[in-house]
């Protein structure tokens, strides 16, 4: 869609059409789709008086865990609380250690500090950002407990590989799925890969709610049992309880706008899939490098990352132009002051360095038009094409 406006400089020529701003995220948008059916879910949950789990929150489980090739879902209140939950069930605490990536966000290692473990961090393959798996090895030591991949945005990790690694070890994996739902790798979906997977129901995700809320999904009944005990502090049967879990509960609300948001799922990440596509149509040729999947993975784009060697400049090129767009994340977790107790300096991951330094995600959200994408190349060509 363009907005048009008509404007002539004294005496010379017309101007030529304006762009309407380019968002990350449409919201309103989606809201516009979805606004009758989530009334109607919300009134359902009014009129049950159900408001924390309940029938909704069992029936998204059922939906999503069938969704992404998993035999259990367990709601919880965010994706940074599925996290911590499955280190919990998987037994990683006090003197552990946990192997992952220093280029996500936050949460992924915060909850590992939260259970008293260390992360233990390994630098990232240069082209998808994700876990370089040949790393791993030298990483694992007698204190190892887990190894927790991020699938980054919504491409998977190289699972099987870790898998062999850790089934030699005895060791869980966790995979870090928040960005990635519906993703696969060998064919098989994000979450059905480790131990357990983490979904996260943020506004922003791929599947985003009207608030906070996410997922452990797994295959193994009984980690998922202990997931269900642990999200109602370690409840076993009212006011009994095995262990100390936490408050993970999900709230119906989320539960009964995510439903009606599921149903639409598959025609928003085909739609995501397109706009990557034209985007890297567009961008070829131009001194940017776009994203790589691996020809046995199916990204579900939860953002479309460029690398830019003027990565502020092109920032401002295109804030000039009003697109938006965002860096994720300009500050690898090694150089967070709130893990300087590990050690690490600059220099210690490179790749996870440059890629902190050069980084850019461009809108990619599935209400984009290919008018849209052309301009955002457009004016990333009009950058590149003025050095």
């Amino acid at each position: 869609m363009h907005r048009t406006v008509p404007l002539r400089p004294a005496g010379g020529d017309p101007i030529l059409p304006l762009m309407k701003p380019i968002a990350m995220l449409d919201l309103g948008g989606e809201l516009a789709l979805f606004r009758d059916g989530i009334r109607a879910g919300l009134d359902a949950v009014l009129d049950s008086r159900q408001f924390v789990l309940g029938p909704k929150a069992e029936e998204l489980e059922r939906r999503v865990a069938a969704y992404s090739q998993c035999d259990r879902g367990v709601a919880v209140s965010s994706g940074t609380d599925a996290l911590l939950c499955c280190l919990m069930a998987a037994g990683v605490g006090h003197g552990d250690e946990v192997i992952t990536t220093p280029f996500t966000f936050f949460a992924t290692a915060g909850c590992i500090h939260r259970v008293g473990a260390r992360p233990v961090f390994v630098d990232i393959e240069s082209d998808t950002f994700n876990l370089d798996v040949s790393q791993v090895q030298a990483a694992i030591t007698p204190r190892t407990k887990a190894l927790l991949p991020v699938h980054l945005f919504g491409q998977c990790a190289d699972v099987d590989d870790i898998r062999t690694i850790a089934d030699r070890r005895g060791l869980a994996v966790i995979e870090d799925a928040a960005q990635a739902i519906g993703a696969t790798h060998r064919g098989r979906r994000a979450g059905s890969l480790g131990t357990a997977g983490c979904l996260s129901f943020y506004p922003t995700k791929n599947l985003g709610g009207f608030g906070d809320g996410g997922m452990v999904l797994t295959n193994d009944v009984a980690f998922a049992d202990r997931c269900v005990r642990l999200r109602n502090h370690g409840e076993t049967r009212r006011y009994h309880h095995e262990c100390v879990g936490g408050n993970f509960r999900l709230d119906a609300f989320q539960a009964a706008v995510l439903l009606v948001k599921l149903d639409r799922l598959e025609e928003f990440t085909t739609a995501r899939q397109a706009n990557a596509a034209r985007y890297d149509k567009r961008l070829t040729g131009l001194s940017v490098q776009t994203p790589r999947v691996r020809d046995y993975n199916v990204s579900v784009y939860h953002q479309y990352s460029i690398l830019c060697d003027r990565r502020d400049a092109l920032v401002e090129h295109l804030r000039r132009a009003e697109i938006q767009c965002g860096i994720y994340y300009p500050v690898p977790l090694h150089l967070q002051e709130c893990f300087a107790y590990l050690g690490h300096s600059r220099g210690d991951f490179p790749r996870t360095e440059a890629a902190a330094e050069r980084i850019l995600s461009l809108p990619v959200h599935p209400l984009l038009k290919p008018a849209d994408i052309d301009h955002v190349a457009e004016r990333i060509a009009e950058f590149c094409n003025c050095r």
